[in-house]
């Protein structure tokens, strides 16, 4: 899965941060809030920080890991 991955470290603990910080927002955010939904969305942050791989940096090329 080496050749896979095309996040760099630091991409990979800001996707973290934000994605749990998203997660958080929905579980424990302010009740009154009727897109408090939309911090389910930091699951796919949390997905791709975990495997390293961002179908998206694919799709358009890019890659933030320095080649070995």
């Amino acid at each position: 899965m080496g050749s896979l991955i095309n996040m760099g470290s630091v991409d990979r603990i800001l996707r973290l941060i934000v994605g749990v910080l998203l997660v958080l927002f929905a579980l424990y955010g302010p009740a009154d809030i009727a897109w408090k939904w939309v911090g389910w969305i930091g699951v796919v942050p949390i997905v791709t920080a975990i495997i390293g791989w961002c179908p998206a940096y694919t799709l358009f090329g890019l890659r933030t890991k320095k080649s070995a």
